[in-house]
């Protein structure tokens, strides 16, 4: 590879450069953040599995020495043992209260919360597996684990809390945010980011439109005062987020003109930065925006559905070896169709149509043939079954969905998936706005939660919703469902 030094010459040269470098900077930090949050949760589980380990064991061997109750012995085995079952059981308790979630909360009170929640929970299951069963726990031993195990749990997250304090302070794991408005909610935003240091998210500035307010310091909301941002010159600029190496631009300013609210996310989104956004009063509910509350202050943020490899490996396999049996065992009846098709209308069985598929990708999609070849091969689908470019065989093979065999030809090439939205004719993407483009995030599919709703007599990109839940909420266990519910509105022959 050849160096680039020497070659920008010119001083507009060397500003591109800058300006690409300057671009490049925020997305490599997020992509370092995100695996230093990934790693401290795995450290957190790790820590909180040891801890309680080491709290159990600890309580029996404080009941041992001081010779509390009848003293029954345990192997150390057994108490070993127990004490990691424990430990499983509080590790998957917190999880579900969302311990181990980005977020944190006011003063960190809501964590001490889940702990001392969690290990009653636990030490209650305990007991109750102690009274229907053989095996008996001392209940003094219960009574010293229900002291030891909070309390070492909550010394631990102390340690960690200090740990990534400390390795923030190094600039480890840190994402820099600019903070659109200096007003109340801007001040609020800003404290909350500060007082939540395992969110990652260090503000580096306010920016205002005010001009009266460029250069003061705003600082957060408490007593100490210790710490604080300046204002800068609004409006919010690609060049400003850049010349801040912003990762992340909060719009608070709820009472926002809808065009200048899309106008800063314009500017921040051709920065490489992300947009979250503190919403009015009243907020709707859209797939495409998360919602996460923080101290109080509820924060919106635009989602773009993060790849997860393991479920896209596993849905892989199962579209190949699916469409493959399928394939084999449906054979005869789909010879059968093709013969029908050709003596029921002239033409090819099969009816070839280039379709958009994942990242806007092109591909040639194969169906039986439903209408008559005088029929443009390019225009809307008919919206009824009366339609005169439909052929009698045709009438039926669209009512059961027959005609859509063919696609496992396609999701064997790998072009589709079993369940996913339906790929669209090149002519329709070309009039997809920005919300539309949403659904070419994902393979296409054979069926989806558009084909299963009510809506589906109307043009598919005029019900996005379907698309957009599915993109945002799917999962192997949602694919298997849809499967499901196709193959019974299928032999239903709806």
């Amino acid at each position: 590879m050849q160096s680039s030094i020497g070659l920008t010459s010119s001083p507009k040269a060397q500003s591109t450069l800058d300006s690409d470098l300057a671009l490049a900077v925020p997305g490599a930090r997020r992509t370092s953040a995100a695996r230093f949050r990934s790693q401290l949760t795995k450290l957190e589980v790790l820590a909180d599995f040891v801890t309680v380990i080491g709290a159990v064991m600890s309580s029996y061997a404080a009941y041992y020495l001081l010779g509390l109750g009848k003293q029954v012995y345990y192997p150390r085995s057994v108490v070993f043992g127990v004490s990691a079952t424990f430990a499983v059981v509080i590790v998957l308790m917190l999880d579900r209260v969302g311990a181990y979630s980005r977020g944190t909360s006011l003063l960190r009170v809501r964590e001490t919360e889940h702990i001392l929640r969690v290990s009653m929970q636990a030490l209650g299951f305990i007991l109750g597996v102690s009274f229907f069963t053989s095996f008996l726990f001392s209940r003094w031993l219960l009574v010293i684990a229900l002291g030891l195990v909070p309390l070492f749990l909550f010394l631990q997250k102390h340690l960690v809390y200090l740990l990534v304090q400390n390795l923030h302070a190094k600039g480890y794991g840190i994402e820099r945010v600019l903070i659109y408005g200096s007003g109340s909610t801007g001040r609020r935003v800003y404290s909350v980011l500060r007082r939540s240091p395992k969110l990652g998210l260090e503000p580096v500035a306010f920016v205002d439109d005010n001009a009266a307010k460029v250069g003061c310091a705003i600082l957060e909301l408490g007593y100490e005062n210790r710490r604080s941002a300046s204002v800068m010159r609004g409006p919010m600029t690609r060049h400003l987020v850049s010349e801040c190496a912003a990762d992340l631009v909060v719009i608070a300013i709820p009472s926002i003109q809808h065009e200048k609210f899309h106008l800063t996310v314009e500017e921040a989104l051709a920065a490489n930065a992300r947009v979250s956004f503190v919403p009015s009063t009243f907020v709707h509910s859209d797939p495409l925006v998360d919602f996460q509350d923080i101290d109080g202050v509820l924060l919106a943020s635009f989602s773009r559905g993060p790849r997860r490899y393991t479920y896209e490996w596993a849905k892989r396999i199962c579209d190949f070896g699916g469409a493959a049996i399928l394939l084999v065992l449906g054979s005869p009846l789909f010879l059968l169709l093709a013969i029908l098709i050709k003596l029921d209308s002239n033409g090819p069985a099969l009816f070839r149509q280039e379709r958009v598929g994942l990242n806007g990708r092109r591909f040639r999609m194969f169906k039986f043939r439903t209408m008559h070849t005088e029929a443009p091969a390019y225009a809307y689908s008919p919206k009824e079954s009366d339609d005169l470019r439909i052929t009698r065989l045709g009438r039926f093979l669209r009512r059961t969905s027959l005609d859509e065999v063919p696609q496992l030809l396609n999701v064997l090439r790998g072009d589709m998936s079993l369940v996913g939205p339906r790929p669209e004719m090149p002519f329709i993407v070309g009039t997809y706005n920005e919300r539309h483009f949403q659904r070419l995030q994902v393979k296409p599919g054979i069926t989806g939660l558009w084909q299963l709703s009510g809506d589906r007599k109307y043009l598919i990109h005029e019900n996005i919703e379907y698309d957009l839940y599915y993109i945002k909420h799917r999962n192997f266990f949602m694919d298997l469902a849809i499967l499901l519910h196709t193959t019974i509105f299928a032999m239903r022959g709806i």
